[in-house]
């Protein structure tokens, strides 16, 4: 396998360069010398920042875009084989790596790798730990799943030996990884268009448990009833962190504001400590925070400056993100919940911000997901006062008709909820014009691009 160098930086070209994770990666290479180019179908946003970086990027992929003097191609999971590119890079002969390939290498070059796994909360936790360590002066480099205004986007290159990322489990690609500090927020069910069920995901997160270093550290959802299986055997530091009795982190006297931001007492070792407040909604985000702190406690931070990132730290884009209110006084909130779990956390969220019916606008993200989960999707959603639904988004996959949004309509109101399937957002926009009331909160949510409707009720 090539091996990166961070002391010989050479031309790296990344097919696929507009991925929000691909372009962070092509960004930290390019702050450490790499020469970069790369492609992708379309222009975004993102291939636009890069292009006034200079980086050149060819929007097609197609073979003559494989140069001579390119020394490393990496590439994605959506790239197949019959691609123009990959076809000539293979002729040419020039070193591949995988995306998970190259984080993993560019993890080695720092000594305090961090990588937060979790089927939930990957996003949210990456940013609260970018904040602390901002907010801690440690100059760290930062590639995270979102949009964070901290750092102007979703990527930080700094000069320290402090590195921290998400690390996903889809296709075992957090196996690729290097950290010295891996964070286990939760294990469940999902992307089961890749794994076969919860006895192969929690053997894919046993497998990155084992990746850390004797004197590395685990920390770990102590709640969780996967808990022991994981960690059973490890010769690294482990602790845990949980709303139970026995965590070595806990949280006690959890309280709201008026705008559902909780407070509680930061309890360690049986210990009350101090008193800890987020800017971050909900119960699951007072766990996430816990396993922030026991990291930064792990790197000896000072507590204050932890407890002002945790404070400053509004989450990235997309996670029960307030958009606004609309001319007739309906609040809107983004969220990017597409697992049943991640539903009813954002649902329960909305009892602490106060408002009159609740209205989810939810877009289902991809076939395998909703046929797998389609009861467990109709009940978290069946205690909502309405829910509309928008048709299923494909991402990568295929309509072979096994499933649709109509089924899961049918589902809900089945459990008596209140669901009607619409389809295309723009009438889901038009629907809630016509329909919601002042005081009333309407939370678009989904991994795909239902977010298009708050913005654009928002800009009428």
């Amino acid at each position: 396998m090539y091996n990166i160098d961070f002391n010989s930086p050479c031309h790296v070209y990344f097919m696929g360069i507009g991925g929000i994770s691909m372009s962070g990666l092509a960004e930290i290479l390019l702050g450490e010398g790499f020469k970069i180019s790369g492609s992708d179908m379309k222009e975004s946003d993102i291939t636009d920042i890069l292009s006034n970086m200079g980086v050149k990027i060819n929007i097609g992929q197609v073979a003559s875009n494989i140069t001579d003097d390119i020394d490393l191609v990496v590439y994605t999971a959506a790239i197949r084989e019959d691609n123009e590119e990959y076809q000539a890079v293979k002729t040419k002969g020039i070193p591949m790596l995988t995306r998970a390939q190259l984080l993993g290498q560019i993890m080695r070059n720092y000594r305090y790798g961090i990588a937060v796994s979790g089927t939930h909360g990957k996003t949210t936790t990456t940013a609260m730990m970018s904040h602390v360590l901002l907010a801690s002066d440690t100059d760290p480099t930062i590639s995270i799943g979102g949009m964070l205004d901290a750092i102007g986007g979703n990527i930080r290159v700094g000069k320290s030996d402090y590195f921290v990322t998400e690390a996903c489990e889809y296709t075992n690609s957090f196996h690729e990884f290097n950290p010295y500090i891996s964070i286990i927020l939760n294990v469940d069910e999902d992307h089961l268009d890749f794994f076969s069920g919860i006895d192969e995901i929690k053997d894919s997160f046993k497998t990155f448990a084992k990746i850390l270093p004797k004197d590395g550290l685990l920390v770990i959802n102590g709640d969780m009833e996967h808990t022991d299986y994981i960690t059973e055997g490890l010769s690294c530091n482990i602790v845990t962190f949980g709303l139970d009795e026995g965590n070595k982190y806990q949280a006690k006297n959890i309280t709201f504001d008026s705008e559902g931001h909780p407070s509680y007492t930061l309890v360690v070792d049986g210990n009350e400590v101090d008193t800890i407040t987020l800017h971050s909604s909900g119960i699951h985000n007072v766990v996430n925070s816990l396993s922030v702190i026991a990291v930064s406690d792990f790197l000896g931070l000072d507590l204050n400056s932890v407890k002002t990132g945790l404070l400053n730290c509004t989450s990235a884009k997309r996670r029960y993100e307030y958009k606004g209110t609309t001319d007739n006084g309906v609040i809107i909130i983004d969220d990017y919940a597409h697992h049943p779990t991640e539903i009813a956390a954002t649902i329960k969220a909305t009892a602490n911000t106060p408002h009159s019916e609740l209205w989810v606008a939810f877009q289902p993200h991809t076939y395998t997901r909703t046929y797998a989960l389609l009861d467990k999707f109709a009940e978290a959603l069946a205690v909502c006062d309405h829910v509309l639904l928008a048709d299923i988004y494909a991402a990568r996959e295929k309509d072979t008709g096994m499933v649709s949004s109509k089924d899961l309509c049918e589902r809900i109101n089945s459990l008596g909820g209140n669901a009607i399937h619409i389809g295309d957002l723009l009438s889901i926009q038009k629907f809630v014009e016509k329909n919601c009331k002042k005081n009333d909160l309407l939370i678009t949510m989904g991994a795909g691009n239902v977010d298009i409707v708050g913005n654009s009720l928002l800009k009428k």
